[in-house]
């Protein structure tokens, strides 16, 4: 009677149909883009930040898990319920809520729950600024709250960790009572329906907006990247300088707006595209670039040759998206084809991965989209890196990589705009390749194994080679990631019939012995053990335990115990 009463209060706040409770219709939002899957009484899907309150009211009130959850693109569960809670869970979807307000100064904006990064690409682009990630997440339809909330990173040399100190949030205290706590530094009314409300009309003017020394991105990253003698990661999603409120709190908080800055665009860029056959070589690119150039390069992302030659045949699919469509056709392809994923499993004579199947067949009636220079590259270089730099960098850059030149065996051309865009879009294909594989192969290997670690500063052995003992059980490892920042996507398919869960123990144990941290830019969700920092600064958010109960492998039970 309890959950037919949540049920029908919804429906009275939102509407019938925007309450979903049958599994189809629920399914999508259940089972996260990679990883995790799990039982849910209802999604609901507000309209308004204040049917967002007053479902989430109704959701405490209820004494329900609450999942705050945009477009649900997250790589480790954090955003999907889990198994095994003592309470049932409420999805709170936010999608429709996707307001963006470009401040005066356009300098800043504030975002509403459902609002994406590549919304905002198109929002600032007349006023030639960019917002904190442009690419790879952006593509999918992440969120710009989902980002500040895991601690996203990107591929952005100079940025660092998505964060912000300004947040409209809601937070259950310790004696169960909801409090929205307006952070953001503008008058809005006092009342959450007069704070809400204000801010979803944009009832304020500039004279409401605070001259706030609060940060709104981490200005000081640029200079911590480039300390290449620390013995620390430069960012890692435990890493206490950057958890505050709302940044870092993997949905821990009902966050209902951020205010964060905005990014010059660069007029020209200029693409490099270097190879080299020795991790020692690619290193002392790394080290000359962020100890001598003046400025930080744009980009700097590495691809080893196996997981190009993956990328290229298993992300073909979402090359040709990008390619012909556009991103913006991204998100409307991942959600059909999960959706799509749902409704086969229920199927008893489709086999697993039937859709990735089809996808992959009809990609590859396409010949390779990658031009034969980077394949001609790719057979000459095991390693290789994506270099980006703003144009005025150009000729600095190239007399950094002729000095190294003369110590150490590399090869680099300067890549064309059509070189630079197929090399871009085989980069962001990789993340979603050896997923393809595992699936399409599902009866050859166990789901796959991926890891997101950030490696110190000044680990001169960066690239990973592994005990013959784990090598055996695998089918391919494949590793690409943020070179210059030392962030590193290190995915492993493994033999069918191995203990994977045994395997990424071991894996995460090598990783602790190297002084790694993990995750380095996505949520601990379900994949990862939250560090005992990490752990006690999620119970300081949510005492109760009332909002994503059991990430990072806590307790699943109100108030944790």
């Amino acid at each position: 009677m309890a959950q037919q009463t949540l049920i029908r209060a919804c429906k009275k706040i939102v509407g019938a149909r925007h309450v979903l409770t049958s599994e189809r219709a629920t399914a999508p939002f259940r089972k996260a883009f990679r990883q995790g899957e799990g039982p849910a009484l209802a999604v609901v899907r507000p309209g308004t930040l204040w049917q967002q309150w007053q479902v989430l009211e109704a959701c405490v009130k209820a004494n329900v898990i609450v999942i705050m959850q945009a477009a649900n693109t997250g790589l480790t569960g954090g955003s999907t319920p889990t198994q095994g809670c003592d309470r049932n869970t409420v999805i709170i979807n936010t999608t429709r809520i996707k307001d963006i307000h470009v401040l005066e100064s356009q300098a800043q904006i504030v975002a509403f729950p459902g609002a994406s990064l590549f919304s905002l690409e198109k929002v600032l682009s007349p006023y030639g600024r960019v917002p904190h990630s442009v690419i790879g997440s952006s593509c999918i339809g992440a969120s710009i709250v989902g980002g500040i909330c895991n601690n996203s990173g990107g591929a952005l040399v100079e940025r660092g960790p998505a964060y912000t100190e300004l947040a409209l949030y809601g937070q259950v205290d310790e004696n169960g009572t909801l409090q929205l706590i307006n952070n953001l530094d503008i008058e809005l009314g006092n009342t959450p329906k007069e704070i809400l409300t204000n801010l979803q009309n944009k009832h304020y003017s500039e004279k409401h907006i605070l001259n706030s020394d609060k940060l709104a991105c981490d200005t000081q990253y640029a200079s911590w990247v480039r300390k290449t003698n620390e013995d620390t990661p430069a960012r890692f999603n435990a890493d206490p300088r950057r958890l505050h409120q709302a940044s870092g709190c993997a949905g821990k908080l009902a966050v209902f707006a951020v205010r964060v800055n905005t990014f010059i665009k660069n007029n020209h860029e200029q693409t490099f595209y270097l190879g080299t056959n020795s991790s020692s070589a690619l290193q002392a690119v790394r080290k000359t670039l962020l100890e001598q150039a003046t400025h930080l390069p744009v980009y700097a992302e590495y691809l080893h040759r196996d997981i190009f030659n993956l990328a290229d045949e298993y992300g073909r699919d979402t090359v040709l998206l990008i390619k012909y469509l556009g991103t913006n056709w991204l998100p409307k392809f991942f959600n059909i084809k999960r959706q799509l994923d749902a409704v086969s499993r229920k199927i008893p004579f489709i086999k697993q991965g039937l859709i990735d199947k089809i996808s992959y067949k009809i990609a590859n009636l396409f010949p390779s989209q990658t031009p034969h220079q980077l394949h001609h590259w790719n057979n000459l270089y095991e390693h290789q890196l994506i270099l980006t730099v703003k144009g005025e960098q150009s000729g600095e850059t190239i007399a950094l990589l002729n000095s190294i030149q003369t110590q150490h065996n590399i090869g680099y051309f300067q890549c064309t705009d059509k070189q630079a865009k197929s090399a871009y879009m085989l980069r962001f294909a990789a993340a979603g390749a050896g997923v393809q594989y595992a699936s399409i192969h599902n009866q050859c290997v166990e789901p796959i194994i991926a890891l997101d670690i950030a490696l110190r500063r000044n680990d001169q052995d960066w690239f990973e080679t592994l005990p013959q003992d784990i090598n055996n059980k695998l089918v391919k490892k494949l590793y690409y990631g943020h070179f210059l920042c030392h962030v590193f996507h290190q995915d492993y398919l493994v033999k069918k019939g191995e203990d994977a869960n045994a395997i990424k123990a071991s894996l995460l144990k090598i990783l602790e012995t190297r002084g790694a941290q993990y995750p380095a830019e996505h949520n601990v969700g379900h994949h990862y053990i939250a560090k005992p920092e990490l752990a006690n600064n999620y119970r300081k958010l949510d005492p109760t335990n009332t909002l994503n109960a059991g990430i990072g492998g806590m307790s699943k039970n109100k108030h944790y115990q």
